[in-house]
Order: structure tokens, then sequence, then C-alpha cells
């Protein structure tokens, strides 16, 4: 209840007709809450860790891989299609990339991810099957977002964990867009050109808050997080920098509200 009322409250201004713009209006709170996040925090600070960066890669890959998978799966729906970039932005081969640089060739076998981010690829797997005009909120808080801030954080990465190459950090980077801020302006008006009901227009904007609250509880549990993997890692050192490295985590370490579950 209190997404829905957020949304309301935030929307209340004059802010036309776009949705976009809508969106901006009705996540505006939320956007700042996410920025004050510990994992964004650290990046402000350019104190990112190799393990909050690996959490972050296995939170990542859950969530667009059901993102992708979903939009894939709805590319002809009439609110979907006109937003559909899958050369362009999708990110789940990156991903990949950089957790096998990490974890090994099994990497799959090897990769946990919180439960908070179990949730999250849970209502996107949900309102995919439901209601796929959602899906546009959550691409639009998730690609935007990256694609603005990408090329910023991936030099924070490499600088933080001393990584002589780009290897490991593919996520940040966009071969198939030549120019991020004419993108933006182009996916932007292909979202503002989509038909919507007024009921659905709520709905959208309702589910844009959501999509900020969720990732915002994924960062929220960076530190935990981060405490179960560094019990886990085999590493040669305290602070090893690069290399395949074995995860096991058990209960113990982690509280009730955040258990992991292996990725599928």
């Amino acid at each position: 209840m209190e997404t829905m009322k957020s949304a309301r409250k935030n929307d209340t201004g004059d802010v036309g007709s776009d949705l976009s713009e809508q969106i901006k209006a009705a996540t505006k709170d939320n956007h700042v809450r996410a920025e004050n996040t510990q994992l964004m925090l650290s990046y402000q600070k350019g104190q990112i860790t190799l393990p909050q960066y690996k959490v972050l890669l296995c939170s990542l890959y859950e969530i667009y891989k059901a993102l992708e998978e979903e939009l894939d799966r709805n590319s002809s729906h009439p609110t979907v299609a006109p937003i559909y970039f899958p050369q362009e932005l999708a990110r789940l081969e990156s991903l990949e990339q950089d957790l096998e640089h990490f974890f090994g060739s099994d990497w799959r076998k090897r990769v946990i991810v919180p439960a908070a981010t179990h949730r999250y690829q849970q209502r996107l797997r949900q309102i995919g099957r439901e209601n796929p005009e959602l899906l546009v909120a959550h691409a639009y808080t998730r690609y935007l977002g990256d694609l603005s801030g990408g090329q910023v954080l991936g030099k924070i990465t490499q600088k933080s964990l001393g990584l002589s190459s780009k290897e490991g950090l593919s996520f940040f980077q966009f071969p198939g867009v030549s120019s991020p801020n004419r993108f933006k302006q182009l996916y932007r008006s292909r979202m503002n050109s989509i038909e919507l009901t007024e009921q659905q227009r709520e709905a959208v904007l309702e589910e844009a808050v959501s999509a900020f609250e969720l990732n915002i509880q994924v960062s929220e549990k960076e530190k935990r997080k981060v405490y179960g993997l560094d019990q886990g890692c085999q590493t040669s050192g305290p602070r090893a920098k690069t290399g395949p490295q074995s995860v096991k985590v058990t209960e113990k370490t982690l509280t009730a509200d955040c258990k992991y579950v292996k990725l599928s």
C-alpha cells in the first residue's frame, strides 16, 4: 500500500502527459533513497569491494534473466514492442561473461543470490504473465539507469578492484549504443508513444515505484550479503582481486530475511 500512496502523492504535480516525465515525478523520492543505499554510497566514495561487486553481479544476473526473458516473450505486445531493443540493451550475455570471469566456467553451479533478489525476479515473472504493460516500468528503470551511470560506475569498479583490463566489466558496456544521450531520447520518445488507459497508466506509475523499492531492498541487504560471501570465498588473501572463487554460504551467517537461494 505504501508504494501506491507514493506514486499518487508524487504524481500530483504538473508534469505533462509524457509517461517518462510522470514516472520521473512519481519516483523522485524513491530515486533519492536508491542513491543512498550502502552499495551506492560505496560507489560514490570509490570504495567498491570485490565481494560487493560479485554479489551485485549475482543479483543483476537473476534480475535481468527474468526481465529479458519476459520482454522476449511479450515482444509483440503493443505496450512492450515500442521499447523492445534487445540488440542495443540486452545485459544477460554481458553478465554471463562477467560471472564466468570471477567464478569460473562452472559459475552456474557456484553462484547464489539473496532472497530479496529472488522476490524481485518473481515479481517480474508475475507481471510478464499477467500484466505485460507493467514491464515498461521495470525496463525503463533498469536500462536507462544502467545506461546513464554505466561508464562512470565501470571506471570506479575497475579502479577500486585494481583491474588491469575491462574483463569482468562487460555489464557496464553498451557496444550497440553509440550515443547514450541520443538513445535515451529515442527510448523516452518510444515509451511516450505507448497507448495506455488511465487505469493502466496509474498501474505503470505504481509499478515504477515498486521497481525502485525492489532495487532498494536488494541493495539494503548488501552488508549482510557481503558478510555471507566473505565467509565462503576461498581466496589467496584477505583482499584477493581476481580469479575464480568458490562460494559456500550457510544460513548461520545470515539473518532470516536474507536467506540465499541457488540460481536455477
